[in-house]
């Protein structure tokens, strides 16, 4: 998707979002310096920054010594694209993180140190696929068990 030019206001503060160019992956990211330091995805883009080895040099500069206003995760936050309701999901197979997400267009929100957190839980996409199929194996035992539970009229 084409980056978008216009300055951004940030979905969870308010303040006005930096664009920050990220050279190893040629794409602009939206960051709220000012504010609470989260950061805006275009669509698509996250694929490209979401493990560890991949390069983000220079939102770890835009983050140095800096500190950031706390926002409340849970809050409604409206798309700063297209002003949709965006909705909370989770990014990691562990369901430990939750971002905002646009159905509308496409883009993610994460607050300050949420993209660290995703991008520590894996070394690459083999572990992460490998977690995966590890925990949906244990979600269609659990299935099972809770079936035969339900025909012994257990539960």
């Amino acid at each position: 998707m084409k980056d978008t030019i216009e300055t951004l206001v940030c979905p969870a503060c308010g303040k006005l979002m930096k664009k920050v160019y990220l050279n190893s992956q040629g794409f602009f990211i939206d960051v709220c310096t000012e504010g609470c330091g989260g950061v805006w995805f275009d669509n698509r883009e996250l694929a490209k920054v979401d493990e560890k080895n991949e390069d983000i040099k220079e939102l770890c500069e835009v983050y140095k010594g800096k500190t950031f206003s706390q926002v409340d995760k849970n809050a409604e936050r409206k798309c700063p694209l297209c002003g949709q309701k965006m909705v909370k999901n989770s990014v990691s197979a562990k369901q430990e993180i939750t971002i905002d997400e646009c159905y509308k267009c496409g883009g993610k929100f994460f607050d300050y140190n949420e993209l660290e957190q995703m991008r520590n839980q894996y070394e690459n996409d083999k572990d992460r696929l490998a977690d995966i199929k590890k925990l949906s194996e244990s979600s269609v035992k659990m299935e099972k068990l809770l079936q035969e539970l339900l025909k012994q009229d257990r539960f």
